[in-house]
């Protein structure tokens, strides 16, 4: 298709109708089809994309907003995707600059794979941290975890919601309370009958996504991921902020190897809002 046509064609919302056209373009890309993360996005945020005349999708991505309905203090891009016979013509930045405008003067984040960086910062986007992903079965094994960890209740789900919003800087009520439907495992850390930390464990084809992770300090985290991984066969797979080093020492001297490194990238702030030091990984990097 001729680049002018391929600028011609409308960007327009997708919905959870769009998943397996979604889940095609990133199995288009190498991507693995991730449908069950795809649906959360397409549920919690606002998918834009731009249909291919020949079928499927010319090209995709996910935003989700978050504080108060209808004006939102935050916004996380992720999953910014073109077909393999459309790339290198235009269309992720087309793609990219509507969806700036879109959001009017509402602070964007992302998080960028060293591919995309050149094109964020061609639109304005600044370099303000970055994440590792690691990956691998985890190995028991060291002090035992002083922290007391359990499963999750309905009751936890307010206490759950504070500490979130106190840590993560914006209110994501509609991200955290579809956690228990989504998650294979959501875990709580308390000391003295108060909710210290909490963290997620969710499939994501043949892995266990860790994320949220959200934790008092590094021993709370520690004890979180060590429960999270006692309760699954599965490898682990999660996006720590390279703050964390200590957290990331230790999860690598548990089996888990680096295997790509994010850049955190914002668009009209600086320093992400919230407690870095207690937000030790997201729920997904294509959510913030």
């Amino acid at each position: 298709m001729p680049t002018s046509s391929l600028a011609d064609l409308p960007i327009r919302r997708l919905t959870r109708r769009d998943l397996r056209d979604c889940a095609d373009l990133s199995e288009d890309r190498g991507w693995p089809r991730e449908e069950h993360k795809w649906g959360l996005l397409l549920s919690a945020g606002q998918g834009y994309g731009i249909d291919d005349p020949d079928g499927g999708l010319v090209s995709a991505c996910v935003v989700t907003e978050y504080g108060p309905h209808g004006r939102p203090d935050l916004a996380a891009i992720g999953m910014v995707l073109v077909a393999a016979r459309h790339a290198r013509k235009g269309v992720a930045r087309r793609l990219m600059r509507h969806v700036v405008a879109e959001m009017s003067t509402t602070p964007l984040t992302l998080h960028a794979t060293p591919y995309g960086r050149p094109l964020y910062e061609e639109l304005g986007f600044k370099a303000t941290g970055r994440a590792e992903m690691v990956l691998g079965h985890f190995i028991p094994g060291g002090p035992a975890p002083r922290v007391t960890t359990r499963a999750a209740t309905a009751e936890d789900i307010a206490a759950l919601l504070r500490l979130d919003g106190a840590v993560f800087g914006s209110d994501r009520t509609h991200l955290i309370t579809r956690l228990p439907a989504f998650a294979d495992q959501l875990r709580v850390a308390e000391e003295d009958g108060r909710i210290i930390g909490y963290a997620g464990a969710w499939p994501n084809m043949d892995t266990q996504v860790v994320g949220p992770l959200i934790a008092r300090d590094t021993e709370t985290a520690k004890a979180l991921v060590t429960s999270l991984a006692a309760h699954t066969d599965r490898p682990l797979r999660t996006d720590i902020d390279v703050r964390h080093t200590e957290l990331l020492t230790w999860a690598k001297e548990r089996g888990l190897e680096s295997v790509a490194f994010n850049t955190v990238m914002t668009y009209g702030m600086g320093e992400l809002p919230g407690d870095w030091s207690r937000r030790f990984a997201p729920l997904s990097v294509a959510a913030g």
